[in-house]
């Protein structure tokens, strides 16, 4: 509906499934959510020339040293040799902070990782506080786009805007998904960036008060 307010030529196709890993979106992927040996809905659409190419993966996937290295950078590069357009811009999807309570951590087996791993959890860094975590990812999220040339949203730190001079503003729907609120400030930071212009000029409100609705589009300029 964004683009359709001021540049109505654009073209998107997404494909997304929950809970889906960047590597299960390929069908030489080991996780047990891929389909193996079947060319899937994402390398499909890899055969267009597509002038972006968002990526998303969850935040643990990237805390995780071992995963971040063996599983997502790997896939990333698999999915950047697929597109057929030499030109292709990539951006990486920084995504939000989760609403679980701190102390947080999470871990992966060796198994969901990597069969070359030995028999251990690997787990990410301990976050003790909402700043901690932003910085955290942030620089997690600053090695993956270095090592693949993509470009990075700022989504992430948007998040953090409203969670600490906004919090009346509820930006989630449970604990790690957002609600129509997180989810206008996420579509107008991508807006921006695919439409190289400003979020507060949109009249497009998507059925949000008007006050909040103009609040968020101008925390994602």
């Amino acid at each position: 509906m964004m683009p359709n307010e001021t540049v109505p030529k654009i073209k998107i196709e997404q494909s997304t499934f929950f809970g889906y890993s960047l590597s299960a979106h390929l069908s030489g992927s080991n996780d047990s959510s891929s389909l193996n040996g079947i060319i899937t809905l994402t390398e499909k659409k890899t055969d267009k020339d597509w002038d972006i190419i968002i990526l998303q993966t969850g935040t643990v996937s990237v805390l995780i040293l071992e995963n971040r290295d063996l599983k997502v950078i790997n896939a990333i590069s698999k999915i950047k040799e697929l597109a057929t357009n030499p030109s292709c811009i990539f951006i990486l999807f920084n995504t939000w902070p989760s609403k679980k309570k701190y102390q947080k951590q999470y871990c992966y087996s060796d198994s969901f990782i990597s069969n070359s791993l030995d028999n251990n959890d690997y787990c990410s860094p301990i976050m003790e506080n909402l700043e901690q975590d932003i910085k955290l990812i942030n620089e997690s999220y600053d090695l993956v786009a270095q090592k693949n040339n993509l470009l990075k949203s700022n989504n992430r730190t948007k998040f953090y805007v409203v969670l600490t001079t906004h919090p009346k503003i509820e930006l989630y729907e449970d604990d790690s998904h957002p609600n129509k609120y997180g989810s206008f400030l996420n579509a107008c930071i991508f807006y921006q960036m695919l439409s190289d212009k400003k979020s507060p000029e949109l009249k497009y409100n998507r059925e949000i008060e008007s006050k909040t609705a103009e609040l968020l589009k101008q925390i994602a300029q």
